[in-house]
């Protein structure tokens, strides 16, 4: 939750222990020549002990801005595509040739539970992300 205090006329956010800190990557354009990573990231939200280290180069312009918990819990998402799900884990034309199909269909799951899938696995990662369980891996295009 938090908490406002009326400090010389302005209003100043108050965490709470249990609030995570959070910041937004910023790139700022100094120079003719930018970073990709940098570029990539500008923008990017992480819980601050799981930032990338920042300045990210020797030339580095960027900056990690505390944002409060509150706009990322209230516009932080997950998205995963359903064509991961059917027909590709599925695949019952055994186009992928991949035999994921067998293991979630040894579990009780078919085609038809794809939508139900796909929510439950964009819930938890949103869980994930947000309570700070997650690992950065490669900072490229991919990444």
């Amino acid at each position: 939750m938090i908490y406002y205090k009326r400090y010389t006329g302005k209003l100043l956010p108050q965490k709470t222990a249990e609030q995570p800190s959070w910041v937004q990557w910023t790139h700022h354009s100094e120079g003719k020549t930018h970073c990709e990573e940098c570029l990539m990231l500008d923008g990017c939200w992480f819980q601050e002990e799981n930032a990338p280290s920042c300045p990210h180069h020797p030339y580095c312009h960027c900056t990690l801005d505390p944002i409060p918990y509150a706009v990322v819990l209230m516009n932080t998402t997950s998205y995963s595509d359903y064509s991961k799900f059917d027909p590709y884990l599925f695949d019952p034309e055994n186009t992928y040739r991949h035999g994921k199909n067998r293991a979630f269909e040894s579990w009780g799951y078919s085609a038809s539970d794809s939508t139900w899938l796909k929510n439950q696995s964009e819930k938890q990662a949103l869980e994930k992300y947000l309570s700070g369980d997650y690992m950065l891996g490669k900072l490229d295009r991919r990444g």
